[in-house]
């Protein structure tokens, strides 16, 4: 079935407090993600809360990147909204798994506009990535459901 983009939707958990807080840190590991995914950065916003947390959106040509962090549960919620066929978007899931040293994380894989027999997008896979956040062979997630 043919879709017009790729969301992975990102559950980390058991990441590094101090660095989910770090707002420049964020702000470069996210601009980083977009990078190896090979996109087109065309802007980006990043804010830190008081007392803590940080949110930031990359916005690319191709769709966009967005993170939400809470460092009290180590936590981070993310997402990496692709368009298009050229883009990896588990690379740069696997590259924000190892630079937030996110020690559990899931990742949901959805295809978006699917375009056979207007379907509607659901869930298509969901994936673990590996220790070294490449997820298998090849850099590609494994699924686990």
């Amino acid at each position: 079935m043919t879709a017009l983009g790729r969301h992975l939707i990102l559950e980390l958990r058991d990441c590094n407090p101090e660095r989910l807080n770090d707002l420049p840190f964020i702000e470069r590991v996210m601009l980083e993600a977009a990078r190896r995914a090979n996109a087109t950065i065309l802007s980006h916003q990043f804010r830190r809360f008081e007392p803590q947390g940080v949110s930031g959106i990359v916005i690319i040509a191709e769709s966009h990147l967005a993170i939400h962090t809470w460092p009290e549960y180590g936590y981070a919620a993310v997402d990496v909204y692709t368009c298009g066929e050229t883009l990896r978007p588990e690379v740069a899931a696997a590259h924000l798994v190892k630079a937030l040293e996110c020690s559990r994380p899931y990742v949901i894989s959805i295809k978006r506009g699917l375009l056979e027999d207007n379907t509607v997008a659901r869930p298509q896979e969901i994936i673990r990535l590996d220790e070294q956040g490449l997820g298998g062979e090849k850099g590609v997630a494994q699924t686990v459901l």
